[in-house]
């Protein structure tokens, strides 16, 4: 007997169209809490509220507030940040070492791209609990003064308890991430950070706020740091992993062993912010201005992500060091739809 595919029926929703088979798949948010923490921890100081929030079963139609393209803004129209849990923040900025690349458009470039990404992830449909895109932060008068506006807008999102997203910008905004958890209340909370360098000089040519010092900027803050696929470091970082505690699997032992599974540390923290730095991946997935050779694949880094979230619950996440090629769009396409695999990996993870 010849078999047929049938095509299913769908439902429009908003400015998309879901099938039926489809919503079956998707976990009913009549019986089931949207993304929440599965630990019992507290993670944030008094009476500050915790990372979790009941979400809309798709985003919400209402009248866009933010004035440029959004996140999948050609699938769902944009919704009010309060019906939001994913809240995306463009972050254009770029330090010294960087200054000739596209990095600064890469933000604008990720969004653009993730037009053309499907609502479905091959999983879930990570965008029906609402994903927010801010206008990109100004990032002009100095690093300095760039991080601390970084840092207050990650502080408002968390404190609406929602899941921050930042698209850089070099490494260094990384740092901004991170204080703005802190400057919310959150305790308790580790980093995990998916880079080819470790990032923990001191500075960089008398020059702190470096993309190469970010990580030291980090357990400076006291947050304990575990990193993935590290290839390249110094004398001065190999010392600081030992002075800081800081965790590792660096890429000669997870590329050659083509590991996609890892084991946290005991003690390390039941929250975590994810630092992906696009320099982690193999210069085939994404030439970079940091690539080097030796790196994760992309499969790998998914994989390995999803492990992680087995295990501890992400508050929020960044990608960095992203530059755009011209006429190469086919990264940005990348770029945007790691992003949403990752916003997929946390959703099911929390539910």
């Amino acid at each position: 007997m010849m078999f047929k595919i049938k095509f299913p029926a769908v439902t429009t929703v908003g400015e998309t169209a879901i099938s039926n088979e489809e919503k079956e798949l998707m976990p009913s948010t009549k019986q089931k809490a949207a993304p929440a923490a599965k630990k019992s921890a507290t993670v944030v100081k008094k009476s500050a509220p915790a990372v979790s929030k009941a979400a809309p079963a798709v985003p919400t139609t209402t009248k866009a507030t933010h004035a440029g393209p959004g996140f999948l803004g050609s699938v769902f129209k944009q919704p009010k940040p309060a019906d939001a849990f994913f809240h995306v923040l463009p972050l254009p900025l770029v330090g010294e070492r960087f200054k000739a690349s596209a990095m600064a458009s890469a933000p604008a470039a990720i969004l653009q791209a993730s037009n053309l990404l499907e609502s479905w992830d091959g999983k879930s449909i990570p965008a029906r609990h609402g994903i927010y895109t801010h206008d990109p932060v100004d990032c002009k008068g100095g690093t300095e003064k760039a991080l601390a506006k970084i840092s207050a807008e990650v502080s408002k999102i968390v404190k609406m308890e929602k899941f921050p997203i930042g698209l850089g910008g070099d490494g260094i905004v990384s740092y901004a991430m991170v204080k703005g958890l802190l400057d919310a209340g959150v305790v308790n909370f580790g980093v995990i950070h998916i880079d080819a360098q470790a990032d923990l000089r001191d500075d960089d040519n008398g020059n702190a706020w470096s993309e190469s010092c970010v990580m030291k900027r980090i357990v400076d803050e006291d947050v304990p740091l575990f990193q993935i696929g590290v290839r390249s470091l110094s004398k001065e970082e190999s010392e600081a992993r030992r002075v800081y505690g800081v965790k590792f699997y660096d890429a000669d032992f997870l590329v050659s062993r083509n590991v996609t599974k890892v084991e946290l540390p005991g003690d390390f923290p039941e929250n975590v912010f994810l630092c992906i730095d696009i320099d982690g991946f193999d210069p085939s997935v994404f030439p970079s201005p940091g690539a080097v050779p030796g790196g994760l694949g992309w499969v790998q880094v998914l994989t390995l992500i999803e492990s992680i979230a087995q295990q501890v619950d992400i508050l929020g996440f960044d990608l960095t060091e992203f530059s755009p090629l011209p006429g190469q769009p086919y990264y940005d396409h990348a770029a945007a739809l790691l992003i949403y695999k990752v916003m997929g990996i946390v959703e099911r993870a929390r539910l």
